[in-house]
């Protein structure tokens, strides 16, 4: 659970109980919304938390879901949404487009001379390819809880120099679980090749993507 989505749904008019297993994160949020009055933030994994009875008539998962025990995420959806409810999971996945320059494509050397052998090192997928998906994607099937999938896919980009890059990396798991030596090296390297290769100026692209469907009786 994230406070920007939370703060979204809020600003529409929605009431919203938020679920948020970490107690620090929660607390966080609980600050971020403090001035908003319709929002009410739960310390508790989704498969553990108490609904006290009560039903929704929409449940949404922003880049989350997949830490969810499908054996029991999806059973429980089904019960706290109200009859003709929606679930609807929202997730980013970062896209390249064929031509355009791409930050790993132009740093691929860097990655294997300083930390070779990383098996999570590699080219984002291509974004024509990733619309191609359909269903729930890389989430568990729920079966006959659901009915059929609506798929919508909404492109953005963010554009970065070699620092702000650098910044960028920093905060994905892949890169903080790096030897900091090894880490900072790397991300030196790499934001000197965005300013020297790609005239300091990178692409993020993503792909959000929201799929939802309506709860089957």
């Amino acid at each position: 659970m994230a406070a920007c989505p939370t703060r979204g749904l809020a600003a529409l008019g929605c009431p919203v109980t938020a679920v948020e297993p970490g107690a620090e994160m929660a607390t966080l949020a609980r600050r971020r919304l403090t001035a908003v009055r319709t929002v009410e933030v739960e310390t508790s994994r989704f498969e553990d938390w108490e609904d006290r009875g009560r039903r929704f008539d929409v449940l949404v998962a922003a880049s989350s879901w997949h830490w969810v025990d499908p054996s029991i995420g999806w059973r429980r959806a089904h019960e706290v949404l109200r009859p003709g409810g929606w679930m609807a999971l929202l997730g980013h996945i970062v896209v390249r487009r064929l031509g355009e320059p791409e930050v790993y494509a132009e740093t691929a050397d860097l990655h294997e001379r300083l930390s070779p052998g990383n098996p999570d090192w590699g080219h984002p997928p291509l974004e024509d390819d990733v619309r191609t998906t359909e269903g729930w994607g890389l989430a568990h099937d729920p079966g006959a809880m659901f009915g059929p999938t609506t798929v919508r896919w909404y492109p953005t980009v963010q554009w970065f120099d070699g620092a702000g890059f650098a910044d960028l990396l920093r905060t994905h798991s892949i890169y903080r679980k790096l030897d900091h030596d090894v880490r900072e090296t790397l991300l030196d390297a790499i934001a000197e090749r965005i300013r020297t290769r790609m005239g300091d100026r990178a692409p993020r692209r993503y792909l959000t993507v929201l799929r939802a469907a309506q709860r089957a009786e």
